[in-house]
């Protein structure tokens, strides 16, 4: 079989290249003539055969038919966006066939990463294989998450101003967000947590994190005052938020916006809705580079030597959570990150 690292040295770092060969979630690389580059052992295994057998191949071999999932993969590829497929019959072994789920991704050069799990109810859309990668590291940070809350408490009760005070409690508070945050992650398969919130609480506890850091851009708002109260995770939603935000930072904004709006009849995920909302993060920073274009929502695929590639991952799979989608446009001094959320969950 062709090395994974020699063959993705254009996406991924040797070691994230070995983190994804190494991931339960069965994984391979498609061509633009959707044929497969490479596979994982994952995938390998539940096909029944060698990756060897398979290396080459056409993507429609491992279907009955092969008419759904051909037409998903060109979708993907020539429209350059993720698209998922529900309830597939893939043949797996000599005399067996599975139902599964798949989820293809462009990569740079026309290629696609595809994604095959278990099948999920359609308002479960999180990615595997993200989710493999995100338990690893919620376990490392629980204890440094522990060291600054403590180091947060000593702060508070040795200073005498309230305005440090008050930033020792949003220390303290946000150590312990985080922490509940891993402590979902590490629960295989843990649920967003819905109840009914409001929008614009949620984007004011960003927009004072943000005012607390260093180096953060000047912050507008645009708020749709007529919004309805809506039904989510607000910790989960708050993390999308704020991921979107500090991208901002790291491309050098001066300004940040963040707006909101309601639309009607927009599809979501093949889905029509009757309403959804839309949040805007808007920036005048650098831009997406182009090279990461057909991979940003990817796991482990960063812009930035010290990256990990998990912000926007995350994000994407939050949306997802919720039912709704992550989109972005991006130029030199605009970037716009829009969210949409189904107002009738």
């Amino acid at each position: 079989m062709t090395d994974f690292r020699t063959t993705m040295a254009h996406q991924l770092t040797p070691r994230s290249a070995d983190v994804l060969m190494q991931c339960v979630t069965a994984m391979a690389e498609l061509n633009d003539e959707l044929r497969f580059v490479w596979l994982n052992p994952a995938l390998s295994d539940l096909l029944g055969a060698g990756a060897l057998r398979w290396q080459g191949a056409q993507l429609g071999v491992i279907e009955p038919g092969a008419s759904a999932i051909m037409a998903a993969a060109r979708r993907a590829l020539d429209g350059e966006q993720v698209v998922l497929i529900r309830q597939i019959v893939l043949r797996s072994g000599s005399d067996h066939e599975r139902v599964v789920d798949l989820a293809f991704s462009p990569l740079s050069g026309r290629h696609l990463l595809l994604e095959v799990s278990a099948p999920t109810a359609t308002t479960e859309r999180a990615s595997p294989a993200l989710s493999e990668s995100l338990r690893g590291f919620a376990h490392e940070v629980k204890n440094p998450l522990a060291g600054v809350r403590g180091a947060a408490q000593l702060i508070g009760r040795r200073v005498d101003s309230d305005e440090l005070r008050e930033l020792a409690e949003l220390i303290i508070g946000e150590s312990d967000r985080l922490t509940a945050l891993a402590d979902r992650l590490l629960r295989a398969g843990g649920k967003p947590r819905l109840a009914r919130m409001n929008v614009h609480e949620l984007l004011e506890r960003v927009a004072l994190l943000m005012a607390a850091e260093a180096g953060a851009p000047d912050l507008r708002r645009d708020y749709d005052p007529s919004l309805p109260s809506m039904i989510g995770d607000a910790d989960r939603l708050f993390q999308l938020i704020l991921n979107l935000a500090r991208n901002a930072v790291e491309a050098n904004a001066d300004t940040l916006t963040l707006r909101t709006r309601v639309e009607f009849g927009v599809r979501l995920s093949e889905r029509l809705r009757r309403a959804v909302l839309r949040i805007d993060v808007i920036d005048d920073g650098c831009g997406i580079p182009p090279e990461l274009a057909g991979s940003l929502y990817q796991p482990l695929v960063s812009g930035r030597a010290d990256g990990t590639g998990l912000g926007l991952a995350l994000a994407r799979e939050i949306a997802d959570e919720h039912g709704g989608e992550l989109r972005h446009a991006s130029r030199p001094g605009a970037t716009t990150f829009t969210l949409l959320l189904p107002l009738e969950l």
